[in-house]
């Protein structure tokens, strides 16, 4: 794939990535890392009043008479919402709460409607009982008010890109914990903004959304932590500013 892409790329004078891990060796091309952002005033990540929270959150039956969790991702085999289900029961094993798993289905995938349906089995009684919430429409204000209501965001990916999700949820300032792979560590530092999990480790990542739950006042500065670094580091705003300075530096 390299030697594909490299005589495309030593047509230009600049080579934008995303992150450190996408450097490419031998090119004698500069490579300028850029990271993604997200646009705050968008319908994903505006703010929203708590009437505006409760309407969405009504709309679509979710409940918050208990702490919710959840995780905003497509049903894909990388994103593993069944090892999230996993965590679930065991941090339901000692506190009583709620999880809600929202994504669309990922329509080039087939595999995406075999982990849904496992979800339903693996979950059914849960899913009767109210405390297991699936969403597959797509819907940007329900994803914010979501991500504001909830007291933690999972994003325990196995593979990842960047993981905007990730920015989103730390925006609204709500706790994270998530995977330690791919953009995610990028974002987060673990036990300063949020936290860092292996993948694998499905137990870790139950004991970690428990100790949250069990701390508010942590949980609050995380959150805190969480908005402030995206507000510094990963809204469109700097984003823009990244993009002005390498046209300076070219038309110059």
């Amino acid at each position: 794939m390299y030697d594909f892409i490299k005589g495309y790329i030593l047509k230009y004078d600049l080579a934008i990535i995303s992150n450190e891990k996408y450097r490419m060796k031998n090119l004698p091309v500069e490579q300028r890392i850029v990271y993604p952002a997200i646009d705050p005033l968008s319908p994903k990540n505006m703010e929203l009043s708590q009437e505006d929270i409760a309407k969405y959150l009504h709309k679509f039956g979710i409940k918050t008479d208990k702490p919710l969790l959840a995780q905003i991702s497509r049903f894909d085999i990388w994103k593993d919402p069944e090892g999230v289900l996993e965590a679930f029961m065991l941090v339901k094993n000692e506190i009583d709460c709620r999880l809600v798993l929202c994504g669309g289905m990922a329509m080039d995938d087939p595999e995406s409607q075999v982990i849904y349906d496992r979800i339903l089995v693996k979950a059914k009684k849960l899913i009767k009982d109210g405390d297991v919430v699936l969403i597959t429409l797509e819907n940007n204000i329900l994803v914010n008010a979501l991500q504001r209501s909830a007291a933690v965001i999972i994003q325990k990916s196995i593979r990842e890109g960047f993981a905007l999700t990730v920015s989103e949820a730390l925006w609204k300032g709500t706790p994270v914990v998530a995977s330690n792979v791919g953009g995610i560590p990028t974002q987060i530092t673990d036990g300063v903004n949020g936290f860092l999990i292996e993948p694998s480790q499905t137990e870790a990542f139950a004991n970690k959304i428990i100790e949250i739950l069990k701390n508010p006042d942590m949980a609050k500065e995380i959150g805190e932590k969480g908005k402030e670094t995206v507000r510094t580091k990963f809204l469109t705003t700097r984003c823009l500013i990244d993009y002005l300075d390498i046209l300076n530096e070219i038309i110059i």
